[in-house]
């Protein structure tokens, strides 16, 4: 278990296993930010030339540990450069990578204090998000416990430690950090050990838990309502798809929001078969709706003032005799019918269903999260989503709130000739999944599900194919595998709307 706090303590005397300050590059030297006037006195006032001479230079992310300047306090001092800060100031997302490398650099301590600068309350949330989530590892496949691989206990050293919305910050801090742990174990959980209805049962329990009403439609149910994209995906498989529904109504909400994931909790292509090296990281496929459901539990457990209704579409695309096929017609719910010239754009299928149904809820506002296009990695990378809207200050809302949350997103467009070109590519069917162009695959991806929401409702659709798994080595407080994107979006976007 771990445990995080806040304390007035001195950084200079506070018994910790390690304590984590900021170093700021300043010109060809450093500099100490506030909050380690004491560190600085313990150390006769040359921490700075100790960290120098050690070789620091205030460089992102850079780690220089030297003992502790008290015997019996803390053992070790984690210096963690932070840049530059040519306005003087410290971004919050600085200072939460900060904390998340400062936690990873002392995983072998049972007690790591924070003494970064914490000049306000969204300070102090973000020391708090980067040192929870920096302390993530998935060990549920591992033979052996082993010595334990991240501290147990936190403290977040501030003078606001007993204000009030320093104490509402570490809340939603903690809160939020658990529930981006969940959607990461889900998304680093083999494919063999979570098939739709796995998937389903889990977030089932966690509703129970938390006070939110969740609903499943099984295979049989998805078929006597006519979901007939999630039954195409999902019909190649042994594991039936599923239909989540996840509803959390406070007293009095400012406004309804509602969110759609794509949950493709293994995607082979389908008879569109992927290569081999383009399977291996396809358990994250279903990164959206773990994403989705991560966030409404949060914002319940939170108690914010916002109705949100949320819809994870759930399947495993498979090859087999059963698989769709290249050229088959599938009636999507609502009675439009799509053309499949591709069965490894699949999650457009799932989502193109989830959106209808979302809109029948009337929200005043639908983010869906997808895994959704090889094409928005090529654009954007792998560490930017992309964000598409119906109109531009819906998308623009969305994006704000992903900045304000510290996670990197990009608006991108839906030029009107996509969709055109998405309907006329099927001589059969009302449209075809895919343009059948090698450019603009994200935008036609876009433009798909566009077409699936209801007049006169607001839809922001985010494209997280790059940012939801991380393939290489660990930065900050993002591990290698999943990372849980998107939440703290999510649940920033519902924050501010409160």
């Amino acid at each position: 278990m771990t445990t995080i706090t806040l304390s007035k303590s001195d950084a200079a005397g506070v018994k910790s296993d390690a304590v984590v300050i900021g170093v700021v590059k300043l010109g060809g030297g450093v500099t100490l930010p506030a909050g380690t006037e004491s560190l600085n006195a313990a150390y006769g006032g040359k921490l700075v030339e100790v960290l120098s001479g050690l070789g620091a230079t205030g460089k992102t992310g850079e780690v220089t540990k030297v003992p502790g300047p008290k015997p019996g306090k803390s053992a070790t001092l984690i210096a963690v450069g932070l840049g530059a800060a040519p306005d003087g100031e410290l971004k919050t997302e600085d200072l939460r990578a900060a904390a998340g490398t400062g936690v990873r650099a002392a995983k072998t301590s049972q007690s790591v204090a924070f003494a970064l600068p914490t000049p306000d309350a969204e300070c102090v949330r973000a020391v708090a998000e980067g040192a929870l989530m920096g302390r993530y590892s998935f060990t549920a496949y591992k033979s052996s416990d082993g010595p334990a691989e991240a501290p147990g206990n936190l403290t977040v050293l501030t003078d606001l430690a007993r204000n009030k919305d320093a104490k509402a910050a570490l809340e939603r801090a903690r809160v939020t950090a658990e529930a981006v742990a969940q959607v990461r174990d889900w998304v680093n959980t083999p494919p063999s050990d979570l098939h739709p209805a796995e998937f389903a049962a889990d977030t089932v329990k966690l509703g129970k838990e938390y006070g939110v009403k969740v609903e499943v439609l099984d295979e049989k149910a998805l078929a006597k309502g006519g979901y007939g994209g999630i039954l195409g995906v999902g019909q190649g498989s042994t594991n039936p798809p599923r239909l989540v529904r996840l509803t959390y109504t406070p007293r009095k909400p400012v406004t309804h929001l509602a969110f759609v994931g794509k949950g493709i909790t293994f995607d082979s292509g389908g008879l569109s078969l992927k290569t081999s090296s383009g399977m291996v990281s396809m358990k994250s496929d279903m990164a959206g709706a773990a994403a989705v459901i991560g966030a409404t539990l949060a914002i319940a457990r939170l108690e914010l003032p916002v109705q949100v209704t949320t819809y994870a579409a759930m399947a495993e695309n498979m090859p087999s005799g059963s698989a769709a096929r290249p050229s088959d017609v599938l009636t999507m719910y609502g009675g439009k019918t799509v053309e499949v010239l591709n069965t490894d754009a699949e999650g457009r299928l799932v989502l193109g269903d989830a959106l209808v149904r979302a809109g029948q809820d009337q929200p005043d506002l639908i983010v869906d999260v997808a895994t959704l296009t090889g094409a928005c990695v090529v654009a954007l990378g792998t560490k930017v989503a992309g964000a598409f809207g119906n109109t531009d200050a819906a998308r623009d809302r969305v994006v704000d709130a992903a900045v304000a949350a510290g996670e990197s997103m990009w608006p991108l467009p839906i030029p009107a000739e996509m969709l055109d070109k998405l309907k006329s590519h099927s001589k059969v069917a009302d449209l075809a999944n895919i343009t059948g162009e090698a450019w603009g695959g994200a935008l036609a991806a876009a433009a798909f599900l566009g077409d699936f929401v209801a007049e006169g409702i607001d839809w922001v659709h985010l494209d997280v194919a790059g940012p939801a798994f991380n393939d290489g080595g660990a930065s900050g407080y993002t591990p290698n595998g999943g990372t849980g994107y998107a939440v703290r979006t999510l649940v920033e976007l519902a924050a501010s709307a409160s």
